[in-house]
């Protein structure tokens, strides 16, 4: 169809997307796509799909994918990342002092405003306009409410993709030894990545517990995360420059090697016990290219 044909080619453009992107489109996100809106038919209030995958894995390009795919069928989409949930640098240095010196730094469970995630799911139940929260990455700060994009509700269907998004918490006991150097240098009593822990084991499973349908991007290896997320930081230093922003709290390859360490923990832990969980798996090579692994089978 010429018209299907048309919005592949502009989506591309406007994602400075490479052509062969075209395939995920078609290979991944149509049939999720067809899949989210067969369950969200005849379904009183929104299906909230989840989707996890490592960073700069792709999650937010196949959502919004899967977003342009619904809105085709007429469904009213709201999409949400985790990473807008994040606290604001005051919030987190109250945390550090609070709790751990390393909760300064956004990324692990604890560092997000839970409370305000489970209040815009309840609130895209309800009708009217409702406010869709933003994180400015590069200020390191929540984007000012009225810059927040608006949606009428009740949406049909919420996309809620992150990195950690239908973890669940490690056994006690593999907290006690360290994963990596930051670890080892920043954590060596384990307080820092047990009080993570237990954030991911208490309100955080509330929050994902209200996922209908959760996919996984599972990624061949963590050893692939940091070129993925130095992509990824390229692209938004790109993008600051052409908008004549500030770019310099951009990272440079050393603090991206450094900050993902504050992720491999969880993301091992995800790699290792997620897939026998989530509904949808969708195998990444080291490229980001994407195939279907196939639903989760049946149960009893």
């Amino acid at each position: 169809m010429a018209d299907a044909a048309d919005w592949i080619a502009n989506f591309l453009r406007e994602e400075s997307l490479p052509p062969d992107y075209r395939q995920t489109i078609q290979n991944v996100a149509e049939p999720l796509a067809q899949r989210l809106a067969a369950l969200a038919a005849g379904r009183r209030g929104p299906v909230i799909a989840g989707v996890c995958g490592a960073q700069g894995s792709g999650k937010s390009t196949l959502c919004e994918a899967l977003a342009r795919l619904l809105r085709r069928r007429g469904m009213r989409i709201a999409v949400l990342s985790l990473d807008d949930l994040y606290l604001s640098r005051n919030a987190r240095a109250q945390l550090a002092a609070r709790v751990h010196p390393l909760f300064a730094t956004r990324g692990p469970p604890g560092t997000h405003d839970v409370a305000q995630g489970l209040k815009l799911f309840d609130a895209l139940s309800g009708t009217g306009d409702v406010a869709l929260p933003r994180f400015d990455k590069a200020m390191d700060e929540p984007t000012p409410a009225d810059h927040w994009p608006q949606i009428k509700t009740p949406a049909d269907l919420i996309l809620f993709e992150g990195w950690c998004v239908g973890a669940v918490p490690e056994a006690a006991p593999a907290l006690d030894l360290p994963v990596n150097r930051l670890e080892a240098e920043k954590d060596p009593t384990g307080v820092w990545r047990a009080y993570a822990n237990d954030a991911l084991a208490g309100p955080y499973q509330d929050l994902f517990s209200r996922i209908d349908h959760l996919t996984l991007l599972r990624a061949p290896s963590f050893e692939v995360v940091a070129e993925w997320r130095w992509r990824q930081e390229e692209r938004l230093r790109a993008r600051l420059q052409a908008q004549g922003n500030d770019a310099s709290r951009t990272m440079d390859r050393a603090q991206i090697a450094a900050f993902i360490q504050l992720y491999e923990r969880l993301t091992r832990h995800i790699l290792a016990t997620l897939p026998d969980r989530a509904d949808l798996v969708v195998d990444l090579e080291a490229d980001q290219s994407m195939r279907l692994a196939g639903p989760r089978p049946p149960t009893g």
